[in-house]
Parts: structure tokens; C-alpha cells; sequence
């Protein structure tokens, strides 16, 4: 067994200061999540940071795209203005799209920007663009060839949906770059036209920038949502690190305890055997008078209960210091091929004198021709005897206790022991079955125990992979189970004839 140091449990006592400097940024972490996503107003600056950035990206994206349409829409505009014109407002239009391309990407490469400045700049930005663009109405305001003004206010309607698209993450942005071209509809055709066609077609054309302004905030707030979603996903898994880290120091912490018990265990089993021997050993030459008479009877009486408390101190160490080696998982199994009838015999044949003291008549019902287990013998004989002492404990006197060996439906076998004693209430069985547990009537009648063996029953039957079962009902009495594996039990080999020939098989 590893010792237990110092450093060990100074550190168990102190947290370290790495892993307390992370709790605590976890912590941090955590509550600005949780400010963030309980704030009452998410588009007044919850996620500013995270739509800027979304908006530099979109607007580094679209630059080309922009260049592209601008190149478009120049080569079909030399079709009915100058050129001289044309080339004046493809220069301010491509000029306004590079400048927002170097804005989008300084902004990108700064460590630390500064969130609002920037939503100013991108502001101006998308002004200047959208004030650009329109400036194609001014372009074609002389010509008066209808496909001209058709074109016109085609190009203004495919432009502002890209940059609508474009600057949905910033919402006044899309306001800033739209506003200039509706500007410029409305007086294209209030300039060139004033019939009712004309009226008609500047309010389809109105109409459709207003749907993709509406289209941009729905964009913008599709957004918002996956901000929040990642948020709260980031949220969780920041609380899933923090319970973790949590759990891996509860964990260290349990395991250096553990080890703390054990040693502390082993050293004071060896502190209290030392004087107990001594006790065991002259408290039995004193009630035996070995070296004369006492003087006074009384003595013996004394010299005879010293060495009962004695034995019974010594019985509930060995019981302590199994249930920690069982606990612990340090139990090691010695096995062999053993009879289980053999052992509940044997066992049974222990109890026989204190059964007859009360009354109690123990019956058994044992299937012939069993095979062996493989399985640790002083363990199971533990086992058995510790079911088969309570039972008798609790059994009224009078009562019965049958006893059960045999096969299982599934090839394994079982040994069960059913008294009929006044049962425990199903809401105590959890409790007897824990360490140190004990039931109502226990302690009512005063019942000698530790409330260890059951524990130690379950965990010795459960080290050998079988089952333990506990059923009782009040006034009828408790059965107990205990089930081994098929595995554990052992075929027998075939007899042979001396021709070689096997004459028959058992299998388990």
C-alpha cells in the first residue's frame, strides 16, 4: 500500500494554486455567459463584439462580388451614357468598395479593437457606398431612353439587396447603405415620369427595398439567435469543465482519504492487537484459575467477561478491516474448487448448539451430485456463517430457518437462507445494507452487532461476480440469496469405460 506523506495531506487540506487560479476562470467564464444571456436588451450591446466581426467577415466576402457587379454594370451602361461619366462613377463606386475591403480587414487584424469607434467607421463606410451607387441615377438622369431608366432602377434594386445581405449584421448599416438608393428610385422616376405607371412602379420599387430591409433584420436577427445558441453552449460547457474540475478534485480528494483510512486502519489494527492479545491471553488464565483459585468467586466471573468483551473487540477489528479491504477493492481472492454444500453443512453445524439454546429448528434442502466452485473458501464460509448468525439472531424463539442449496434457472447456484423471524420493513433494507447499518428492531432488542456483516456479505459475493438479494416481509420473516455465476461452477470431467470411450457427461 502506497504511504500516505505529507505533502499529501497538506495538499489535501490546501488547494493547489494552478488549479484554484483556473476555478477561478472558469467561474468568470461562467458568470459573463450568464449576465450576457439574461441581459434584457441583447441589441443594445450583448453581442456587439461578435456582429461586428460577423459583418467585416460578410463584407470581406462580398468586395468581390462587388467588384464584379460594378464591372457588370459599367460595361452595360456605355450602351446609353458617355463613357467619360461611366468611368467617373465606376472609379467612386470601386474606390468606396476597397476602402470598406481595408477597413473590414484592419479591423480584423487588430487584437483589441474598439467595438464602437468601429460601428461608427463601418457607419460612414456604408454611407459613402450606398451614396456612391446611387450616384448611377445622376449618370443616366439626361437620357431619356426608357430601357435606360429600367436599367437603372434594376441595378439599384440587385445592388441593395447584396449590400442589405452584405451588412445584416449591423442593422443601422443596412440603413445607412439602403436610404441613398431608395432616394435615388424615388427621383429617378419623379424626374422622368409622372403618370400613373410611374407611380405605380416607384411604389413596387419602394415596396422591394422595404422587403429587403425587412429580409436584412430577419438576417440580423437569425444572427443574434446563433450568438445566443453558442453562448449557451459555451455557457454549458464551461459549467460542464467547471463540474468536472470539481468532481476530479472530489475525487482526488476521496481517493487520498481513502488511502489516509486505510493506513490509518492497518496501523491501528496492529496498535490494538498488541494489548488484546495480552488481554485475551491472561483474561483466559485468570477464568481458568491456571495458577490457583481466587479468593473471591466474583473474580472468575470478571477474568470471563474481560475475555468476552475481548474476543468480541477483536471480531469487530477483523470485521472493520475486511469491509476497508473490500471497500477498496484490495481484497484479494484466494480460490480453489470448494463444495458449497460442503460449507453450509459445515457452517450450520457451528450454529447447531446456539439454535437448540433458543429452539430453533434448522431445516436444510441440499441438491445432490453438485459440482464444485471455483471461489475463495474462507470467504464464502463467511458468508454463509454470517447469514446463517443472523438468522438465528433474529428468529424468534421456536421459529424455523431453512436452509436452500442448488442450481439456478440460468447454470449457476445459489445458497438460501429464510427465517422466520419478523422481517424488516422495505424501507430499512437500504440501511441494513449499508456500513455501520442497522434496523428499528436491532436496536429496540439490543441485538449484539456493528451493523458490518451484511456489508460484508454483499461485498465479498459481489468480488466472486455473483448477486446478493435481500427480500423480507414484516411478521413473515427475511430470505437472503446469494447467486454465483455460471462461471464459477466447475464441469465435471466424464467417467471413462476402459475402452476409452467417455460413458456419460454432466455439464453445469
Amino acid at each position: 500500500m502506497r504511504p500516505v506523506t505529507a505533502e499529501m495531506i497538506e495538499r489535501g487540506r490546501r488547494a493547489d494554486p494552478k488549479v484554484a487560479a483556473e476555478h477561478r476562470r472558469r467561474a468568470q467564464k461562467i458568470q459573463q455567459t450568464r449576465e450576457k444571456l439574461t441581459s434584457g436588451d441583447l441589441e443594445l450591446g450583448a453581442f456587439d463584439k461578435e456582429l461586428v466581426y460577423a459583418y467585416a467577415q460578410d463584407r470581406q466576402a462580398y468586395a468581390l462580388r462587388g467588384l464584379m457587379t460594378l464591372l457588370a454594370v459599367c460595361a452595360m451602361a456605355l450602351t446609353w451614357a458617355p463613357p467619360v461619366e461611366v468611368a467617373i462613377w465606376g472609379v467612386s463606386v470601386g474606390c468606396s468598395i476597397l476602402v470598406s475591403f481595408l477597413a473590414t480587414r484592419t479591423f480584423l487584424s487588430e487584437e483589441k479593437p474598439k467595438i464602437a469607434l468601429w460601428q461608427r467607421r463601418f457607419l460612414a463606410i456604408e454611407t459613402l457606398m450606398g451614396v456612391a451607387w446611387s450616384g448611377l441615377a445622376l449618370v443616366f438622369l439626361i437620357t431619356e431612353h426608357p430601357d435606360a431608366r429600367i436599367f437603372v432602377l434594376a441595378t439599384l434594386l440587385l445592388v441593395g439587396s447584396i449590400n442589405a445581405m452584405a451588412a445584416a449584421a449591423i442593422p443601422r448599416a443596412v440603413y445607412a447603405c439602403i436610404m441613398p438608393m431608395a432616394i435615388a428610385v424615388a427621383g429617378v422616376q419623379i424626374a422622368t415620369r409622372r403618370d400613373i405607371d410611374a407611380f405605380t412602379l416607384l411604389v413596387f420599387l419602394l415596396g422591394a427595398l422595404l422587403f429587403l430591409l425587412f429580409l436584412a433584420h430577419r438576417t440580423y436577427q437569425a444572427a443574434l439567435n446563433t450568438l445566443r445558441a453558442q453562448a449557451e453552449k459555451d455557457g454549458l460547457i464551461a459549467e460542464l469543465e467547471q463540474a468536472k474540475a470539481n468532481s476530479d478534485e472530489a475525487r482526488r480528494r476521496a481517493e487520498e482519504a481513502s488511502l489516509a483510512k486505510s493506513r490509518f486502519l492497518a496501523t491501528m489494527s496492529h496498535e490494538l492487537r498488541t494489548p488484546l492479545n495480552a488481554i485475551l491471553g491472561f483474561s483466559e488464565v485468570m477464568k481458568g484459575e491456571l495458577f490457583g483459585a481466587h479468593n473471591v468467586p466474583v473474580y472468575r466471573e470478571y477474568a470471563n467477561d474481560i475475555h468476552t468483551s475481548g474476543e468480541h473487540l477483536l471480531a469487530l477489528i477483523n470485521e472493520i478491516l475486511d469491509l476497508s479491504r473490500v471497500e477498496a477493492g484490495r481484497y484479494e481472492l484466494k480460490e480453489d474448487a470448494i463444495r458449497l454444500a460442503a460449507i453450509v453443512e459445515d457452517c450450520q453445524h457451528l450454529l447447531t448448539m446456539r439454535a437448540q439454546k433458543r429452539q430453533i429448528t434448522i431445516s436444510e434442502r441440499i441438491e445432490p451430485d453438485l459440482p464444485r466452485l471455483w471461489a475463495d473458501e474462507r470467504a464464502i464460509r463467511q458468508v454463509v456463517l454470517n447469514l446463517l448468525t443472523n438468522a438465528v439472531k433474529f428468529t424468534p424463539q421456536g421459529g424455523q430457518v431453512m436452509v436452500k442449496v442448488g442450481w439456478t434457472a440460468t447454470g449457476g447456484q445459489y445458497v438460501s437462507i429464510k427465517d422466520t423471524g419478523p422481517g424488516i420493513p422495505e424501507a430499512e433494507i437500504p440501511v441494513v445494507l449499508s456500513s455501520f447499518g442497522r434496523g428499528t428492531l436491532a436496536q429496540k432488542n439490543a441485538d449484539e452487532g456493528s451493523g458490518l456483516g451484511l456489508p460484508i456479505v454483499k461485498g465479498l459475493v459481489e468480488l466472486h461476480g455473483g448477486v446478493f438479494t435481500l427480500r423480507s416481509k414484516l411478521r413473515e420473516g427475511v430470505e437472503v440469496i446469494v447467486i454465483f455465476p455460471p462461471e464459477r461452477v466447475m464441469n465435471a470431467l466424464p467417467k471413462l469405460d476402459p475402452s476409452g470411450k467417455p460413458s456419460r457427461k454432466v455439464v453445469a
